[in-house]
C-alpha cells in the first residue's frame, strides 16, 4: 500500500489544531515532515510516531469507504399540452420534496411548446428515483 502524506492543514484539521501550531511542531523537529518546495508533507507513519497511537481518519477517506449509488435519468414525453405538462411537472416536484431514504432527490422540468414535448430530469438515490419514475409513468397514463 503507497505511503499516505498530509498537509500541514490536513494535519491541522484532523487534530483540531491550528495550522500554526502544526507549522511550529514541524520547525521545531516535533513533528517530521518533508519539504516539498514550499510545502510540508507528513507522512501518517511519522504524524502516529508523533501522536503514539494511530492517526484519526480524514473525513474525506471515511466518505470515500461509504459506498454510493445515484442515478440520473430523463424522462422524455412527446405531444403533451401546456396544461398537463403544468400539473404533471407541480406533482412531480411536490412529490420530489417529501424526504426518502435520507437521499436527496432533485428534478428539474422543461417544456419545449413549439414541439409540445417535456423532459423531465431526475437525479437522486436508487430506490429513490426507481419510486420517482414509477410515478411519473402512473400520472402519464392518464394524460
Amino acid at each position: 500500500m503507497p505511503e499516505q502524506f498530509y498537509s500541514v492543514e490536513q494535519v491541522a484539521d484532523l487534530l483540531d489544531l491550528h495550522v500554526k501550531t502544526v507549522r511550529g511542531y514541524v520547525r521545531d523537529g516535533r513533528l517530521k515532515a518533508v519539504r516539498i518546495g514550499k510545502q510540508y508533507r507528513i507522512s501518517r507513519q511519522d504524524l502516529e510516531g508523533f501522536l503514539g497511537h494511530p492517526a484519526p481518519v480524514p473525513a474525506r477517506e471515511s466518505a470515500r469507504r461509504t459506498r454510493h449509488a445515484e442515478v440520473s435519468g430523463v424522462v422524455h414525453l412527446d405531444a403533451i399540452s401546456p396544461e398537463a405538462m403544468s400539473r404533471l411537472s407541480t406533482m412531480v416536484i411536490t412529490a420530489a420534496r417529501e424526504p426518502r431514504d435520507g437521499e436527496p432527490l432533485h428534478i428539474q422540468t422543461v417544456y419545449d411548446e413549439e414541439r409540445a414535448s417535456m423532459k423531465i430530469i431526475v437525479v437522486g438515490g436508487l430506490e429513490s428515483t426507481a419510486e420517482m419514475l414509477r410515478l411519473v409513468a402512473a400520472l402519464t397514463r392518464d394524460l
